[in-house]
């Protein structure tokens, strides 16, 4: 934007014949109505060039002095005025103009300043405060523009750390579904087997009963008595009840261990998620790394083996779904990151007054250039389709809110270990915004 439509001012500059014009001259002109907004009065050559500003501060210092009138009111303008007044062009923008006047201004402002054309001719004047309003009103616009920015990024941000984390829960809603669905087959097939188990021993218990209703039954005759004896002696041996203690005692145990799995399951899933919990509470992080391995079993199971070495830890205040969250990350992030069957090694332990975990696989590694950026949000090295690049920067948030650092080394080749360190003591404000 240049500064002609909010700065320029058409003030007729002083005549050239500077040795004509008194300094009570100048000073009466400065007192007419269109001079009383202007701290100045510009002075220009005979082709119009300014020479020079007239400073209404300067005549009425001299004014105001005893005989001031007498003793200046006669000398030439030019003995008071300031030569090298503050020139800016025409089509020079609100921001040049700001910057090349601030960098000239004396405190306390005493002159304006004067605009010129592109062949250095007067053309106006311009005020300093006129110039600082426009810069206030242009910054004032930028700042609504830069918070409307502002708040749409920031509900951006909100829709995507919200779709990372369905994305994560799609994840383990399904890994869990599956480790649900198979105790759950087979205490299906378990209860069909009793079902067909039982089946003769009803026939069985029904035969007998027949038998006894024809024993005590006096008009039973011998024929029925006989038929109800050899119905009783067939379905005995159908039932084959001695047969089927062992089995029947095998199925009752594997269909309670079955239900057991499920409801260690359910108590996990409960316990990762923390529903009926409170957000900020003091837990035992050891029973966190349980949860998300239990949780993350059905991703890493077929794929690595789990060495876990956890030290005894004390009981940190933190938000314990959120830190279930970080490590059921780390944890799928190791099983993909092999090419065969690999290892992961999950340790705890305490040092000068910090929580540390350290997750360790023994996969492909990361090269320096991926490594320096996996916190960035959006980076991935996986397939499109595949990942939102979220998840690590989430969980870098998530610890750093804590107080607490999340660092990572890693070599090609062999492997990539996170190390997670939380202070024993967290501070009043994470329990307030957790």
């Amino acid at each position: 934007m240049d500064v002609v439509p909010a700065l320029t001012h058409l003030l007729r500059p002083i005549s050239p014949l500077l040795a004509t014009i008194s300094i009570s001259d100048v000073a009466d002109q400065l007192l007419m109505p269109e001079h009383k907004a202007f701290l100045s009065l510009p002075v220009v050559d005979e082709q119009g060039r300014p020479l020079g500003l007239v400073s209404r501060s300067t005549l009425q210092d001299i004014f105001m002095q005893r005989f001031g009138r007498d003793l200046w009111g006669r000398k030439p303008v030019r003995e008071v005025m300031n030569p090298e007044p503050l020139v800016v062009s025409l089509h020079t923008s609100l921001e040049e103009a700001a910057r090349q006047i601030t960098a000239q201004l004396q405190s306390p402002i005493r002159d304006d300043f004067i605009l010129i054309d592109e062949h250095g001719r007067y053309r106006g004047l311009g005020t300093v405060l006129d110039l600082l309003k426009a810069m206030e009103s242009q910054v004032a616009q930028r700042n609504r523009v830069l918070r409307k920015a502002l708040i749409d990024l920031k509900e951006s941000q909100a829709q995507l750390v919200q779709s990372e984390k369905m994305a994560s829960l799609g994840q383990m809603v399904a890994g869990v579904a599956h480790e649900l669905n198979t105790p759950l087959g087979y205490v299906k097939n378990n209860v069909q087997l009793l079902r067909e188990l039982t089946s003769p021993l009803l026939a069985l218990a029904a035969a007998q009963a027949r038998l006894g209703d024809c024993l005590s039954d006096p008009g039973c005759d011998e024929a029925q008595l006989a038929a109800a004896f050899a119905d009783a002696a067939h379905a005995r041996e159908l039932a084959a009840p001695e047969l089927l203690a062992d089995d029947l005692a095998q199925l009752f145990d594997d269909t309670g261990y079955g239900l057991q799995q499920i409801g260690e399951l359910v108590v996990g899933l409960k316990d990762f998620a923390r529903l009926d919990r409170a957000m900020s509470e003091e837990v035992d992080l050891n029973d966190c790394i349980r949860s998300a391995l239990l949780i993350a079993r059905n991703n890493i199971k077929d794929k690595v083996e789990v060495q876990q070495q956890l030290g005894e830890l004390p009981r940190i205040a933190c938000a314990p779904s959120q830190i279930n969250q970080v490590l059921l990350n780390l944890l799928n992030n190791a099983a993909q990151a092999m090419d065969g069957f690999g290892r992961i090694q999950v340790k705890s332990w305490t040092q000068a007054q910090q929580v540390l975990i350290s997750v360790q696989d023994n996969g492909r590694g990361m090269p320096p250039e991926v490594l320096k950026r996996i916190f960035d949000p959006f980076f991935t090295t996986k397939p499109v389709g595949q990942g939102t690049g979220l998840g690590l920067s989430i969980s870098f948030k998530i610890i750093q809110d804590h107080g607490g650092s999340i660092r990572v080394v890693s070599e090609p080749g062999r492997g990539t270990r996170f190390l997670i360190s939380l202070p024993c003591s967290q501070a009043a404000a994470l329990q307030r915004s957790a």
